[in-house]
């Protein structure tokens, strides 16, 4: 879809701990192989530091770098992939308790790694809509430090599991960046690439985490090669990303920056740039692969070092994607229009 009047206000990211790949293998936790295979360097560790508390920490600092005030604030959505907190609770009402904000709408979504492109895509609809909402916060946190799931080979060799917290501010009114287009879908056939066999009703065993490299193992075992499976989401992801494209008016020739979220170099180039025409240098990989895979929070993650550091500036158009189980994908178009007083 074509998006009018929708700017990024402000961001703000939570890392804490760096711990890289040699480590890991000197300790005995990842084979050098994969290392030399993935091109994947390290990834954040916050230990004990709950997912939501990372979400509130990277939301602290968007606030701090708006002009807004908190209570124009109409609505705030939340996403998360790992431990949220105890069955039956709502993060975002902790979240909005430990910021202070009151009279904000709320809604939390799970779409995986998809998340957070999610929530922008549910904010666009409220900011154009007719809720006509002002200002909408996005936020996500993830801590991976459970014994349930390996961090370093827990979703296969192109991953590192990564800590930490993203938040976004949108404006109807201002901001550093114009959100251009967005464009997202579902490719069902492939939903059971994640869900495997188990049951759809509650058991003493339900599924975890840590057996969804076994799962989606299994299916291509039994339901589709990995080769298909991947040739088959690949062109489903490149649809969404054209759309997107043709939505804003561009050509991929036009992009200062391809932002996909933090795998393996090796994906990135053949599933995203070399189909878009595009050398590796226009990707955020030369970030992505010491920052680990934090869920949703990776394009947001990028954009926001991308933007801090002066990698992109005024006029630079950047284009965001996303992928979720289901098998789903999210691509925005953003262009930048002025450096915020926070990048360095």
């Amino acid at each position: 879809m074509r998006v009018e009047n929708v700017h990024i206000n402000s961001l703000g990211v939570a890392l804490h701990e760096w711990v890289s790949a040699e480590q890991a293998v000197a300790d005995g936790l990842l084979g050098p192989e994969v290392t030399a295979a993935n091109g994947l360097t390290g990834t954040h560790v916050s230990g004990d530091v709950p997912a939501v508390d990372l979400a509130v920490s990277a939301a602290r600092t968007t606030l701090e770098r708006s002009k807004l005030e908190p209570d124009e604030i109409a609505s705030h959505l939340h996403s998360g992939v790992s431990y949220q907190g105890p069955v039956g609770s709502y993060p975002p009402g902790y979240i909005q308790r430990e910021l202070g904000l009151e009279d904000a709408s709320a809604l939390y979504l799970q779409q995986g790694c998809n998340g957070m492109l999610g929530t922008l895509e549910v904010a666009i609809g409220q900011i154009t809509g007719a809720a006509e909402t002002e200002a909408v916060l996005l936020t996500t946190g993830e801590n991976f430090s459970s014994p349930e799931i390996d961090r370093w080979t827990g979703f296969g060799q192109s991953y590192f599991l990564g800590d930490g917290g993203a938040a976004a501010l949108l404006s109807a009114e201002e901001g550093f960046a114009e959100v251009r287009s967005l464009h997202a879908g579902l490719l069902p056939a492939l939903e059971k690439w994640h869900r495997g066999e188990g049951p759809l009703l509650p058991s003493g065993e339900p599924g975890s985490m840590a057996d969804m490299a076994a799962r989606a193992e299994r299916f291509n075992e039994t339901e589709l090669s990995l080769s298909e499976t991947l040739e088959r989401l690949s062109a489903f992801d490149l649809g969404i990303i054209h759309r997107a494209l043709v939505d804003a008016d561009l050509n991929a020739s036009d992009l200062a920056k391809v932002v996909p979220i933090h795998m393996d170099g090796r994906m990135i180039e053949h599933s995203v740039m070399k189909p878009l025409g595009l050398p590796m240098s226009k990707s955020s990989f030369d970030f992505g692969k010491g920052a680990g895979h934090v869920g949703g929070a990776d394009v947001f993650l990028t954009l926001e070092h991308l933007v801090r550091t002066r990698e992109v500036g005024p006029g630079d158009h950047v284009l965001l994607i996303s992928q979720g189980p289901g098998w789903m994908c999210t691509a925005c178009v953003i262009t930048i229009r002025e450096l915020p007083a926070w990048a360095v």
